[in-house]
Parts: structure tokens; sequence; C-alpha cells
């Protein structure tokens, strides 16, 4: 299972994956902007911005290991999820993440 360690430095924001199955057990979680480009200066989170985005769908592509999932859902996890986050740190399992996503889009089938 990964764990996703994001953490504001004074070069921005961070995300650093633990992954047990990867040859280093580590490695800077890639902000996707092949999916979309929403915040060139990278990730940021504790608020609905561009910033948040990024970082939403950058975490749900890596997490859910489908791109097409993560961007039909990120921007509601961002609302739901990374906006809310405090401090200048988070942690955030794969568990958690895939969770999350499987209860928000069953509340997205309920409101249609």
């Amino acid at each position: 299972m990964k764990t996703y360690i994001g953490e504001r430095t004074p070069d921005g924001c961070q995300v650093l994956v633990l992954d047990k199955s990867k040859p280093d057990g580590a490695y800077l979680l890639n902000p996707r902007y092949d999916l979309r480009n929403h915040s060139p200066d990278g990730f940021n989170f504790g608020y609905a911005g561009s910033g948040p985005s990024q970082l939403a769908l950058a975490l749900l592509a890596d997490a859910l290991d489908d791109d097409d999932r993560a961007q039909g859902i990120y921007q509601t996890y961002k609302f739901k999820v990374i906006g809310r986050l405090e401090g200048d740190r988070f942690e955030l399992t794969e568990e958690n993440i895939r969770q999350k996503v499987t209860e928000l889009e069953a509340e997205r089938g309920r409101k249609r």
C-alpha cells in the first residue's frame, strides 16, 4: 500500500509517495500535466484553487491507477478532501483515497 506525504516547503508543495513495491521505496508524485495543466506552479492544498486541483488529479491518477476515473472525480475530491486539509503537512494512504473516491462516486450516483 502507498502512503502519500505532502509538505509545504520554501520551494512549494511536494508529495512523497512511499511505496515498498518500488526499488527505492519512494518517489515524488508526478503532477500529471499530461492529463490537465491546472497549475504550472505545482501542488497546493487547504483551499479550492488551481494547485489543489493539480494535487487532486495527480493523487487520484496514482492511487487509482486509472486516468479516466481520476479525471471524472478529481474536482469533487478537491472540494471534499484536498481543500479541507489543514496545516503545512498531510498524510493520506492509498486505501483512504480509494475509499473516499468510492464514497463520492456513490453519492454522485444517488444525485442523478
